[in-house]
């Protein structure tokens, strides 16, 4: 439906969204992505610091301790029984963030976040931060002031792919200004160490970075917060937006079905692919 139409995407809606075919459902939905644009160009522009955390059903589970699908022990947030993590650090932690963002298509991650956090009103809507990178809006409006947090097999990928001038062009952008590497995996093991990890890097950071666009998997209820106190700039929670960076995103996600995923015709490395096949929009670079 139109009015839920963000410009150079496209979404697969799924049955379990009629939602999407009422315009009442969320009749601000324009209204409100442009005033998340404009709020995030006036955040840099006055060299300001905040925080964007998407919350998804993932989220949930591993908040509440269920052990399912990535909040599973061993698959992909941590390799240790939740009794051996202090999970209350993680729920204090993600409503310190300075926006929370939750899908609105799909209503049962908004209860989710109702369920843990009811006095708390939920900012924007994730597909805002689906779209925004789907479409290269992030990479276009701030290049040269936008940097990268997420799994260093990713980054690694986005580098590559980076020397290719078909590539920068699709993003708008040369080179992000910063790459900052966590664990792909479980980096919710050890909190304390793995904002050690992204300290040691933040500060050392390029100064021309205003903006952060980062994946973090569960780690981002307890990290992301954290990262302002580190290093002044706004870090925006992008999830799966880094798969799409990467050349490595489903179509089916939110907002991604006519994203390419650019890729260079060698091995991908082994990383963790969610719902990615190599059969998804690929553009082999050579």
């Amino acid at each position: 439906m139109e009015i839920y139409f963000i410009d150079g995407c496209k979404h697969n809606q799924h049955p379990n969204q009629p939602c999407m075919n009422d315009p009442n459902y969320y009749p601000q939905f324009q209204t409100n992505l442009n005033a998340f644009k404009t709020l995030i160009i006036n955040l840099v522009n006055t060299n300001s610091s905040s925080t964007f955390l998407h919350f998804g059903d993932g989220d949930y589970y591993f908040l509440k301790c269920i052990e399912l699908g990535s909040a599973k022990p061993g698959k992909r947030a941590l390799s240790v029984p939740y009794n051996q993590i202090n999970i209350q650090k993680f729920r204090d932690g993600l409503p310190q963030n300075d926006y929370i963002c939750v899908e609105i298509f799909e209503p049962s991650n908004i209860e989710k976040f109702i369920s843990l956090y009811p006095n708390i009103t939920p900012a924007f809507p994730t597909e805002y931060l689906y779209g925004l990178t789907a479409n290269n809006w992030f990479t276009s409006t701030f290049k040269g002031q936008i940097g990268l947090i997420g799994a260093g097999e990713k980054l690694d990928m986005i580098i590559d792919l980076l020397q290719y001038e078909e590539y920068q062009k699709y993003l708008g952008l040369t080179e992000f200004t910063d790459y900052i590497k966590l664990p792909q995996k479980f980096a919710c093991d050890n909190l304390l160490h793995t904002i050690e990890i992204v300290s040691q890097q933040l500060t050392k950071s390029s100064t021309h970075t205003k903006i952060f666009l980062c994946g973090m998997g569960h780690v981002k209820s307890g990290l992301l917060h954290e990262l302002k106190k580190i290093k002044p700039a706004i870090y925006i929670d992008v999830g799966c937006g880094i798969d799409a960076l990467a050349g490595i995103i489903d179509p089916d996600r939110p907002y991604m079905k006519s994203r390419i995923n650019y890729q260079i015709k060698k091995h991908i490395p082994n990383i963790d692919l969610l719902q990615f096949d190599n059969h998804s929009n690929v553009k082999f670079l050579n």
